[in-house]
């Protein structure tokens, strides 16, 4: 049987009615059909029915084909019967999708592909989003599959924006981001413009997983693109459906969410640089995910600005609060700022103090015991974790989203699944708690500043601080005290001086203590054979009328015995004996290490102890040097970056990957600077292999995407290679249509005959990423 697809030039079908039979002679049949002239002759070879035959096309406005094949009555019937069999063969996929048979489905689509082409567009449509209803990914795929043929074959006029809308949700939803974010890219290229109520639910699912996240930003980013510096005039009705799919805050509050949960902060850093450009403006959500951007990626100057929009905005709550300012004494501490750090702790125990104290206090506690204290935890019902994991448990079906034009329950998906991201936002809370609606600091937030003022040397300002703590705060026994815990964390990781030093601060300032405290330190003493600092200690101790114990004699008589200071191990045993000291002394130092607070949980010396052996020492100076640089980047003052990049190396701190992301996005950003970001790229790897620098996907994203923009597609690959090495994620769609807008007519056809080597090189770095991009 002979098909309409089997008699195609090109991908186009040859229409019946334009099909005719002229003469039969022996063998052969003549078809003689109107084409368009200019085509060269070629020879096509098909397989035809049950038999191969070879149909010439020539040259000239008539053409005619021969093509060999059985008698002519057989082969005319069998044309007649095929085309009344194509009418029926679509209702009956019409029916089969209907009745959900769809592997049935399927069979009679490609039956229908392989003898008329595409079936008409409502059954295409219906099937594509059964196909999408069904969840079922190798059905997906199938779906993607033809809305790629369709594509491809320039037919995408077939496909509406709704099943496409609903081909990617589903496709989101399952957790397959690539082709869901693919599937709004060509909604866009083809002015099938999708809402922003519709594409901010997709936007929310992509956000679940890292690759999505990362997608995510760049479809906010690509869109916002498009709206930004008022390119869009609002006044004109041209412009309405464009207009309705301009991004929002909740799509930024879901992008910029995935990110932070992700760790792929500096892209979006991006995004809030776009905000003042689409004339966005932030709602309490959102200056709360900036402030934890801002936090991570060290911006302190930007934090204090938005402390005000923090204090003006309206209906802030008190967990947002909480979030705010566990980010901005989190930004304190990586720059080492320890007196704005212990400044914020003591006023915010100095103010729940005086609310313990105040006459509303009562009331306050009687509205948070029978609200079940909801307002201070802001801790949502058992089940909505479970609820808002995917906004609304199956996936919404076809119907209701065609039914619902302004796409509203998409909307409220989005909004669920922004509230599930926003919860694992809070639980990373760690400096700041609440009891009864007052802030107050944590162990963990104690255990970071001791150990920052104990790094830089600087003693006496924290004895300053824990003497001033213990007064603001609930009293505690003599020997439970902060500063006791941190003297004895000291000790036992021998800084001696330092402990000796917060011991005699402590005592200067009138603070009393127990002895176990001195009795802890001239054990530690005696054990490195320090007898000056011992006759030191014991002095002070004395006139502090601390009486030590009989074990903390027996160490130090020891060790008069090891040194052979017989007489004054004798004179030590003689005041041991005058003191009436019992053998049954003070609890000893082991246990207090052991020991635990209430609750079960770690005390302050046991966790400092494990902060401080397990954490890295902190390079204030980089956050420092990284944040100027960033300034002059983002004003684009690269001779000045550039400058203040030699100074920071000649200071001795090392660049990391946030310093390189400034300097090659400044780069970017004002053009043309291509060798210079190759230069970059040297010292990236020159430190990577000296000092191991790490590469992150963000840093490597923003150097592929220079080095694909300016052509230098050697080096190109040298990313591609390392990324793929590294296991990261890279956006194929994105650098397949930077490469067509910047290199689309460049390396095409037949390579020049004459050609220097480096033509040559060049030229097969960039067949090879074109092959890597899929673009051939």
């Amino acid at each position: 049987m002979i098909t309409l697809r089997k008699l195609n030039l090109g991908s186009t079908a040859w229409p019946y009615s334009l099909l005719r039979l002229f003469a039969v002679s022996g063998d052969y049949i003549v078809f003689r059909h109107a084409i368009q002239s200019g085509c060269s002759s070629e020879i096509f070879n098909r397989s035809v029915g049950f038999f191969w035959g070879n149909i010439e096309i020539q040259s000239g406005v008539d053409r005619t084909g021969f093509a060999q094949t059985a008698p002519f009555s057989t082969i005319a019937g069998t044309i007649l019967v095929q085309a009344q069999d194509i009418g029926k063969m679509s209702e009956e996929l019409e029916n089969v999708i209907d009745e959900e048979k769809l592997d049935d489905a399927w069979a009679l689509y490609e039956r229908h592909i392989q003898m008329a082409g595409f079936p008409r567009k409502s059954i295409v449509n219906k099937l594509v989003a059964a196909f999408a209803e069904s969840s079922e990914l190798g059905r997906l795929e199938s779906a993607y599959g033809l809305v790629e043929q369709a594509f491809e074959e320039n037919k995408h006029d077939l496909l509406e924006r709704n099943t496409l809308i609903y081909l990617s949700l589903a496709f989101a939803k399952w957790g397959s981001p690539i082709p869901a974010s693919t599937l709004i890219r060509k909604l866009v290229e083809t002015e099938q413009y999708p809402p922003v109520s519709a594409w901010s639910a997709i936007l929310a699912y992509m956000s679940q997983t890292s690759i999505g996240a990362y997608l995510a930003v760049e479809l906010v980013l690509e869109i916002g693109y498009l709206f930004q510096d008022g390119r869009v005039d609002p006044r004109k009705k041209s412009n309405e459906s464009l207009l309705s799919m301009k991004p929002n805050a909740t799509c930024f509050n879901i992008a910029l969410a995935g990110c932070l949960l992700s760790g792929t902060t500096r892209k979006a850093e991006q995004l809030l640089d776009m905000m003042p450009r689409i004339n966005l403006k932030a709602d309490a959500t959102l200056l709360i995910i900036m402030a934890h951007i801002y936090e991570k990626n060290g911006r302190r100057e930007e934090l204090k600005k938005l402390k005000r929009d923090m204090e003006e905005a309206p209906n802030v709550t008190e967990m947002q609060f909480r979030q705010f300012y566990n980010c901005l004494l989190s930004c304190y501490l990586k720059f080492g700022d320890l007196e704005s750090t212990s400044h914020m702790v003591l006023e915010m125990l100095r103010k729940a103090e005086k609310a313990k104290n105040s006459l509303g206090i009562a009331s306050l506690l009687l509205e948070a015991s029978r609200s079940g204290d909801t307002l201070c935890s802001n801790v949502l019902p058992k089940d909505a974790h479970h609820r808002m994991s995917d906004g609304s448990g199956n996936l919404l079906s076809y119907e209701d989203l065609c039914r619902d034009r302004k796409f509203s329950k998409l909307q409220t998906i989005a909004k669920n699944l922004l509230d599930a991201l926003v919860i694992k936002l809070q639980k990373q809370i760690e400096f700041i708690t609440t009891e009864h609606g007052i802030l107050q600091p944590t162990e963990k937030l104690y255990v970071k500043l001791v150990k920052a003022f104990l790094e830089a040397g600087r003693t006496k300002d924290l004895a300053e601080f824990l003497i001033k703590a213990e007064k603001e705060d609930s009293p505690v026994s003599v020997d439970d005290s902060a500063l006791v815990h941190v003297i004895n964390s000291c000790i036992s990781l021998g800084w001696l001086d330092q402990a000796h030093d917060l011991l005699d601060e402590m005592r200067l300032a009138g603070v009393r203590t127990g002895s176990s405290v001195y009795a802890s330190l001239l054990k530690a003493y005696c054990k490195e054979n320090r007898a000056g600092e011992v006759a030191s200690l014991l002095r002070d101790a004395r006139k502090a009328g601390i009486q030590i114990d009989a074990s903390c004699y027996e160490v130090m008589i020891q060790s008069r015995v090891i040194q052979k200071d017989s007489q004054g191990a004798l004179d030590l045993f003689k005041e041991m004996k005058e003191a009436k000291i019992p053998r049954a002394g003070h609890q000893e130092f082991e246990k207090l290490v052991k020991g635990s607070a209430e609750g079960g949980e770690a005390s302050l010396m046991v966790t400092l102890l494990h902060e401080i052996k397990e954490g890295q020492k902190v390079d204030y100076g980089v956050h420092d040097w990284n944040n100027v640089i960033h300034f002059f980047c983002k004003k684009r003052l690269m001779q000045d970056a550039e400058k203040a990049f030699k100074k920071m190396r000649s200071l001795g701190h090392a660049p990391n990957a946030q310093t390189f992301h400034s300097l090659v996005t400044g780069y970017a950003a004002i053009g043309g600077k291509y060798i210079e970001v190759t230069e970059l790229w040297g010292e990236m790897k020159s430190l990577a292999f000296s000092n191991g620098m790490k590469f992150d996907q963000e840093l490597l994203d923003a150097v592929l995407y220079t080095f694909v923009r300016g052509g230098f597609f050697f080096r190109a690959n040298e990313v591609v290679e390392m990324m793929e090495k590294g296991n990261m994620f890279i956006d194929k769609y994105k650098y397949r249509t930077l490469f067509l807008k910047y290199h689309k007519t460049l390396y095409k056809g037949k390579a020049p005959k004459f050609q220097s080597e480096s033509q040559m090189k060049k030229r097969e770095a960039a067949m090879n990423f074109k092959r890597w991009a899929g673009l051939c």
